[in-house]
């Protein structure tokens, strides 16, 4: 085909080529679609409430302390982002106690030691989304998030097709993390 002519679609076929290369995530439906995102105060059905009471390596959870406990993201923005979530299920700040709040404090100091430890990134964003209209997706159940970043992690993928390449399983990223983890920083 000559480099000025087009590929214009007819009779609405699936597959006509239209210039776009695409990259398939097929797996993350279920987070689009609202899977396990609990919406009112119940702890039934929240992930973070599932992962604390089950075993560490299927809900991904990386150190545990008194009040509250660190786990790999399921759909992590980067390699290694860690979330420090209270055990409680309470969706406010301002709803945890004094030593819930401490705690949430060393265990996110904690976690950022064990990322440069076992990935070595040269910067970390930390937050919290506080309500469904501030960005949380799962707002019913407070949470910290530790995304650690390396120059060059933001490219095209996220922006045009929203999609994140990751190049290590979070099994595995959750193993360097559980051997990073510094000892005596929960109590």
């Amino acid at each position: 085909m000559a480099r000025d002519e087009r590929v214009e679609p007819t009779d609405g076929l699936a597959g006509v080529p239209d210039g776009y290369e695409r990259l398939w995530t097929p797996h993350r439906m279920v987070y689009i679609q609202g899977q396990d995102k609990p919406t009112g105060p119940g702890a039934e059905l929240c992930p973070f409430c599932r992962a604390a009471a089950g075993p560490d390596p299927d809900g991904l959870v990386v150190a545990r302390g008194v009040t509250t406990f660190a786990l790999l993201n399921l759909y992590p923005y980067n390699s290694g982002h860690l979330m420090v979530v209270p055990y409680r299920h309470v969706s406010g700040l301002l709803e945890l106690t004094p030593d819930e709040a401490d705690e949430l404090s060393a265990m996110t100091r904690a976690a950022l030691v064990a990322l440069r430890a076992a990935m070595d990134p040269q910067g970390f964003n930390l937050g919290m989304n506080l309500g469904q209209v501030a960005g949380a997706g799962i707002a019913a159940h407070l949470h910290q998030h530790v995304v650690p970043r390396w120059s060059g992690d933001a490219n095209f993928l996220p922006i045009v097709a929203r999609t994140k390449a990751l190049p290590e399983l979070l099994a595995d990223t959750r193993s360097r993390l559980v051997a990073a983890w510094p000892t005596g920083t929960a109590p």
